[in-house]
């Protein structure tokens, strides 16, 4: 049986291959569809790569979506696989890394003095996150950033956050405040009854242990609240 051929970028014209249009133009040259085919790589039997990723494009509409999808739900696009899929979301991870790294060096050099600070310094590890997601801001005796740490990851609408979790790096870490944060993927930053609990006990244990709890934030892709700014605090 003659085996089918698989298409590369290498089958398209020269002028046309996005590769070859990085290097002599610059990668901001590049359309959606020629970057996700250079991350692919290779298409398919009977399919070429930039097929391939005009289909990505038109399944999510957008990189947000796309970025937000899960590998099992890119893979399950035809001409892709787990294999490929894999190294969509890995691009979108560098690319999220990038922006935090840059956000930590900020922070480091400086103290973090309110609310909308510490949501800049996180927004973009819980932007489009379909579960909720509780970390902890580990501060020092200035209010600068010692470290991020996630506690948990919960359901779509709730999560199980324990003090002795929340507060055991803080000690190790000899951290003289916190600052706890979650996200709500309702896209409402509203605190629940459990959100307030939760606080409040929260900040019972770390008067004990000498830790202080400066915040509690609640935020969403588009908005946040301060549970202390609201009085739960």
């Amino acid at each position: 049986m003659k085996k089918e051929k698989t298409f590369t970028i290498h089958d398209l014209p020269l002028s046309e291959r996005p590769r070859e249009r990085l290097l002599k133009y610059g990668a901001e040259s590049l359309s959606l569809q020629e970057i996700l085919a250079l991350i692919l790589g290779r298409g398919v039997a009977g399919e070429s790569v930039m097929t391939i990723a005009q289909r990505i494009l038109s399944k999510f509409g957008n990189l947000k979506n796309l970025a937000a999808a899960s590998v099992e739900e890119i893979s399950k696009i035809k001409g892709v696989g787990l294999a490929k899929a894999a190294q969509l979301k890995a691009a979108f991870e560098l690319g999220r890394r990038k922006d935090e790294n840059i956000s930590y060096e900020i922070y480091n050099q400086r103290p973090i003095k309110s609310p909308e600070d510490a949501v800049n310094l996180v927004k973009n590890k819980l932007k489009g996150k379909k579960k909720e997601h509780f970390l902890t801001l580990l501060l020092s005796t200035r209010n600068k950033l010692i470290n991020i740490v996630e506690i948990s990851k919960g359901s779509l609408d709730s999560n199980t956050v324990h003090p002795r979790e929340v507060f055991k790096e803080a000690i190790s870490r000899s951290a003289a405040s916190c600052i706890f944060v979650h996200n709500h993927p309702s896209g409402d930053p509203t605190p629940s009854q459990d959100d307030i609990q939760l606080t409040r006990r929260l900040k019972e244990v770390g008067e004990i242990i000498g830790i202080e709890v400066l915040d509690h934030l609640i935020i969403t892709d588009a908005d946040f609240i301060s549970l202390k700014e609201r009085g739960f605090l």
